[in-house]
């Protein structure tokens, strides 16, 4: 008896440490023969075809990305010999893509499978050469605009029009300057409420990576590109520029346009290079996660799941890991309306782990809800945390939770170290009664600190660990 006791505590499935592969299923689709698939941009077509461009300039068409089979995919060259286009969408028959130098509309009006209409919207920002100068653009907004986040000459100079801005460019293809102070942008996209959000790398003025809000007028934290606000009317210039060597949380009172990043995205810890921006709209079928922010990573081949609310007019939020192994750096996502996640690769000569020059994937929810924190909501004296399933209440305890906090030097150096430490201690901990949201009193929070939960003690009702034990808040604002 005592011997099957015992077996039976080694193969109990609540016991064992969930993996990927219980909650979601990562594929590779087949590639063609003897090309470079530096996937760049996706584009989700009818009738299931998937639309890709290489970082090298081709557009090709797939069929059979969304079938059990995978091993009969077949791919059509639609177009060669685009400029680096990074970022593209369907639209009313043709293809909108943002290249380097612009954005294109790409029509196959005969219907034979290749591209025989191309027509440039819209021009209107320089390109010299350096291959530092991406142009990552975004599907339409309500308005049909296209927004284009444009990376700095080199990633430290202006030396091109319009550098180190965001741009939208309408319908009609007019360019209208809406934020300044972009670095290094790795993707770009929406949030459920439709405001936008892009990705930034670490590096000048930038101490760590992270999600920023686009929100129009507004400042983002890198001045190289400042130089270009008399050239255009749309926003008044700013009041001051900002002090090097400072905190964003104190140049923020200086510079009321200062926009402070929503979510840090804590270098080395939560990946290293931030890429696509997408938001899971499709109401479960893709797992417990809807509404939520996607982040693709390129140097840890990974997607991070963001969490963002909205404190005192600013948005600001928790990153949690989420999906890992992917065969090379993601550069674009695409999620489907039916759950299927479509993640293009690219080395592009970076190093990522996942080892393989470029890739194609696609992921699907397996139906089984990981134990995660669904959310994390500050509170004028802590957080609440809810999670995806009810919460064991012998685990809800301090002693189940421990918290770190940081900030990151505001300065023209490239990134910076963590400093200004503390240590937020967690006073109480209580399960709400429906037992799926946990209530934590924390003494010592910092605004502008990130701050590292780590739950190691909880528990769901079931016996399981959570799948990731670690949320990083960014607190740009405690609540009133």
């Amino acid at each position: 008896m005592r011997s099957l006791l015992l077996s039976l505590v080694f193969i109990s499935p609540l016991l064992a440490a969930p993996t990927q592969e219980d909650f979601y299923l990562r594929e590779e689709i087949p590639l063609p023969k003897g090309e470079v698939m530096e996937i760049g941009s996706i584009a989700l077509m009818p009738d299931k075809k998937v639309a890709v461009t290489t970082r090298r300039g081709d557009l090709w068409i797939c069929e059979g990305a969304y079938e059990e089979d995978l091993s009969k995919v077949k791919w059509t060259a639609a177009h060669r010999g685009l400029h680096e286009p990074l970022g593209m969408f369907y639209q009313d028959g043709s293809l909108v893509l943002t290249q380097r130098p612009e954005v294109s509309k790409l029509t196959d009006t005969d219907k034979d499978g290749k591209i025989d209409s191309f027509e440039t919207v819209c021009a209107d920002w320089g390109i010299n050469g350096d291959y530092h100068e991406y142009a990552f653009g975004s599907p339409a907004d309500k308005d049909g605009n296209v927004w284009v986040v444009l990376c700095l000459t080199g990633s430290f100079n202006a030396k091109s029009p319009w550098r180190g801005w965001c741009v939208r460019v309408t319908p009609e293809g007019e360019m209208i300057p809406t934020c300044s102070g972009i670095r290094s942008p790795g993707g770009i996209g929406f949030n459920a409420a439709g405001e936008t959000f892009y990705t930034d790398n670490q590096g000048p003025w930038n101490g760590s990576s992270s999600l920023k809000w686009l929100k129009p007028g507004s400042f983002q934290g890198n001045p190289t590109g400042n130089v270009f606000y008399p050239e255009q009317q749309a926003i008044e210039a700013l009041e001051n520029q900002p002090n090097d060597k400072s905190r964003i949380v104190a140049e923020r009172e200086r510079i009321p346009k200062f926009i402070p990043p929503a979510v840090v995205l804590p270098h080395g810890k939560v990946g290293q290079s931030p890429t696509a921006v997408i938001h899971d709209h499709t109401a479960g079928k893709f797992g417990p996660f809807s509404n939520q922010v996607l982040v693709g990573e390129q140097t840890h081949s990974e997607v991070q799941r963001v969490f963002t609310e909205k404190v005192n007019g600013i948005y600001q939020g928790a990153v949690i890991k989420c999906l890992s192994g992917f065969r090379a750096g993601i550069i674009p996502m695409r999620l489907s309306d039916d759950g299927t996640l479509f993640v293009g690769g690219s080395n592009r000569g970076w190093a990522s782990r996942g080892g393989k020059p470029f890739t194609f994937e696609r992921v699907r929810w397996t139906g089984k809800t990981p134990f995660e924190i669904l959310e994390m909501r500050a509170k004028p004296d802590g957080f609440e945390l809810s999670f995806t399933e009810a919460v064991d209440p012998s685990s809800v305890k301090p002693e189940s939770f421990s918290m770190a906090a940081w900030t990151y030097i505001y300065q023209s150096k490239y990134g910076s170290p963590e400093v200004d430490q503390a240590t937020p201690v967690i006073k109480s901990a209580t399960l709400s009664g429906d037992g799926k949201s946990v209530r934590l009193v924390v003494e010592g929070l910092v605004k502008g600190h990130v701050h590292h939960l780590s739950s190691p003690g909880v528990r769901s009702a079931s016996g399981n660990k959570l799948w990731h034990q670690d949320a990083y808040y960014t607190l740009n604002e405690i609540p009133d």
